[in-house]
């Protein structure tokens, strides 16, 4: 059975590179490498929302909330479900925006200050969501070949892997193996499992294994506690770079806001179907390597509780949605680096081949720096909510304002973006929880980081002008 395993790694990753190769064929431009020439249509655009969505937070971080408290684990994904509500308005502005980064976005409404601190908040943010999808990989890969590699191993192959194939040709790379990959996952998890129902005895037997709490509402969660996950999860989505990036790359308004159609539905389907896997999983599996490590329960339920060519279908599956997640989140502040610094400050004039060349080292930059936070990262679930905090905290307020705010001022939104980064990256540090009331200091960083940004954005466009008009009306319908 393992050389099946080895089959169906082996077919993938050759499509995946072919895909890379012919697609780096085809950038000769700036445009080319970081929005795909603005070509991205509909169908094309749903698929690599969809794969760059659902990446290890869900396989893994999402899979071990499942494992330790049942249906309650769709909080989380539930933040995502409210957050693509909103998002169905917004995909249509900002494809008329049609930019490169998020940041091109702050300095358009805002000002420099605001473009650069952004920076440096989503490079922090997503560099370590790129860090978990290396970890979570080197796990599918300890899973397959037990023997001969572990998971720091595997960590390090995958980090080469997303770091040769992002590099070598951008959004167009990313996107289009996000087609193929998006469509195995979503078919091969939508049969798996309804067989893993059955073997687990339908749902009385799931019933009888597990605890009652696993079908309730909240779980063994507190309301407090599942909206830790709901909120992060809601406001990364809102705020999200990688999902405006891909708007950016849309052939139109139109192919924007039908691809969010998509989006929700595909969303909607997938992610409850991860945590079905997960907890049918937690009901087969209660001892062994995967109570103590909970986090591995989707590929573990996979390798052991399918047939052998259906696992292998579905732990290739995984194997190569985090392998698109962290292109996609590896890519993406590379883009950040190259278009909000180098082009921006150190050479405006700098031609398309100087563009992409340094455009490919930033990635392996960030790939390394990615790769060193994943080997020491203890807890993928923990890494996720800290990633998702910095985001949502520090841009997700300013960015929703740029669309839906006359009065938020340029200072008002470096306040914000300022106050979220640094309560989220200080929030351990002996004594900076004194500074927040008692309610606040017993939680997670981010309710501290979210209500220290609203804050700040607040009172300091209240004390400061109000923006230009002509600031306004690029974000105006």
């Amino acid at each position: 059975m393992s050389h099946l395993y080895v089959v169906v790694l082996v077919v993938i990753v050759a499509v995946l590179l072919a895909v890379a190769l012919y697609r780096t064929s085809r950038v000769k431009t700036k445009a080319d490498y970081l929005v795909a020439g603005r070509s991205l249509p509909a169908v094309v655009l749903v698929l690599t929302l969809l794969t760059s969505w659902i990446g290890a937070g869900s396989l893994f971080a999402g899979a071990e909330n499942a494992y330790r408290n049942g249906f309650a684990a769709l909080w989380q994904p539930a933040g995502g479900w409210l957050g693509l509500l909103l998002i169905y308005f917004i995909a249509p502005r900002a494809r008329k925006f049609a930019q490169f980064t998020l940041p091109d976005l702050l300095e358009a409404r805002y000002n420099q200050t605001a473009r650069v601190l952004g920076t440096f908040a989503i490079l922090f943010a997503y560099v370590g969501i790129t860090s978990y999808q290396f970890k979570g990989g080197g796990n599918v890969l300890h899973l397959i070949f037990p023997d001969t590699v572990t998971p720091e191993f595997g960590t390090y192959i995958i980090a080469v892997f997303v770091i040769v194939t992002t590099a070598l040709a951008g959004m167009s790379s990313v996107a289009y193996m996000d087609v193929a990959i998006g469509s195995l996952v979503t078919a091969i998890s939508v049969v798996a499992a309804p067989y893993l129902l059955v073997k687990a005895g339908g749902w009385s037997g799931l019933h009888a294994a597990l605890p009652a709490t696993h079908f309730q509402v909240l779980g063994n969660l507190t309301f407090v506690r599942a909206m830790e996950f709901l909120v992060p999860t809601m406001l990364l989505m809102l705020g999200n770079q990688v999902m405006y990036q891909k708007f950016f790359s849309a052939k139109t308004e139109r192919d924007a806001r039908v691809s969010v159609v998509g989006w929700i539905l595909g969303t909607l389907l997938l992610e409850t179907v991860i945590v079905a896997i997960a907890v049918i999983g937690s009901a087969l599996y209660k001892t062994g390597e995967v109570a103590r490590q909970p986090y591995e329960i989707i590929p573990y339920t996979a390798r052991n509780g399918l047939p052998a060519v259906m696992g292998a279908l579905l732990l290739g599956a995984v194997f190569a949605k985090v392998i698109s997640t962290a292109s996609n989140y590896l890519f993406s502040p590379a883009t950040n680096l190259i278009n909000d610094v180098f082009v921006r400050y150190i050479a405006p004039d700098a031609s398309n081949r100087r563009v992409l060349i340094v455009s490919r080292l930033a990635v392996v930059l960030l790939g390394c720096w990615a790769l060193y936070q994943a080997v020491y990262a203890q807890s993928i679930l923990e890494k996720m909510l800290w990633a998702y905090t910095i985001y949502s905290a520090a841009l997700t307020p300013v960015v929703l304002a740029a669309f839906y705010s006359k009065r938020v001022t340029a200072w008002g939104a470096v306040a914000a973006i300022a106050a979220g980064t640094v309560v989220t990256l200080s929030w351990d540090i002996p004594g900076v929880k004194s500074f927040f009331p008692q309610i606040l200091a017993q939680r997670d960083a981010i309710f501290p980081a979210l209500f220290a940004a609203v804050l700040a954005m607040t009172v300091v466009s209240m004390l400061t002008p109000k923006p230009a008009a002509e600031q306004l009306a690029q974000f105006e319908n």
